[in-house]
């Protein structure tokens, strides 16, 4: 099982030193930052969006900024999450699965829901190398498809409700799937002036986590509160920025 593992992440080495080549040679750099750009959870609806991370789910984890930031989130959730394995847990808009793989040995049994084919293909290859019997991957989009019918003790997202139009509607989504006390953690980006994505991005641009966490308690959660997980730094020289990724936490 092991070398399969290892041989998998070659291969997504090997692809993501091929896309770099690609954009460095590309003339159009808009081009380059799309195919290079960050977006860590998956967009979960629009053509345009899941051919995006499709065309990506082969090199996602060979991108260390990726890895550490899921590695940072995770550690902040069992700071603020009494975690146990007892626990039922969702995550919404999973990607690959780097934040629960770093969640798993704490959990019972982990739902990971994408709306992603190329990212969930990803996702369930890891689990079979890695023998994980604890996780589950599904295709899930909660914008237009109906509600599981499973009610979950923890669910999460890392860089994912920027991507969803209406944060209102997915908040009162993610409440009717948590069991009573059950806890919501929300990674994302702080609000941004919109130079994270750039110009075309029709999602939002970061939170503002005061108006956040109101939107939280109109879906009917209590107990909010925001920590700092990350930090993720784009350009260079004058133009370089820092973008802090919180931690929202929450519950039903």
């Amino acid at each position: 099982m092991r070398s399969e593992a290892r041989a998998l992440m070659q291969r997504r080495a090997e692809a993501c030193a091929e896309l770099k080549r690609s954009a460095r040679l590309t003339h159009n750099t808009g081009e380059a930052a799309l195919l290079l750009d960050e977006m860590a959870g998956s967009h979960m609806t629009g053509t345009r969006a899941t051919n995006h991370f499709d065309v990506n789910a082969a090199t996602w984890d060979a991108d260390p900024v990726k890895q550490a930031r899921a590695l940072a989130v995770a550690r902040e959730i069992q700071e603020q999450v009494p975690l146990s394995l007892h626990m039922q847990a969702l995550e919404y808009g999973c990607g690959t699965g780097l934040l629960s793989f770093a969640l798993q040995p704490k959990l019972g049994h982990i739902s990971l829901a994408d709306s992603s084919p190329g990212m969930l293909a990803v996702l369930n290859e890891k689990i079979t190398a890695d023998g994980i019997t604890n996780m589950r991957a599904a295709k899930l989009d909660l914008v237009t498809d109906a509600l599981p019918a499973e009610r979950y003790d923890l669910i999460y997202t890392l860089m994912t409700c920027h991507h969803i139009t209406d944060t209102d509607a997915l908040l009162r989504s993610l409440y009717a799937l948590l069991a009573p006390s059950g806890y919501l953690c929300i990674a994302d980006l702080d609000a941004e002036d919109g130079s994270f994505h750039g110009q075309g991005f029709d999602g939002h641009n970061g939170f503002d986590r005061r108006e956040l966490a109101a939107k939280a308690a109109s879906a009917g959660f209590r107990k909010a509160r925001f920590t700092t997980a990350f930090s993720m730094t784009k350009g260079e020289g004058p133009a370089q920025r820092e973008y802090p990724v919180f931690l929202l936490v929450a519950q039903r």
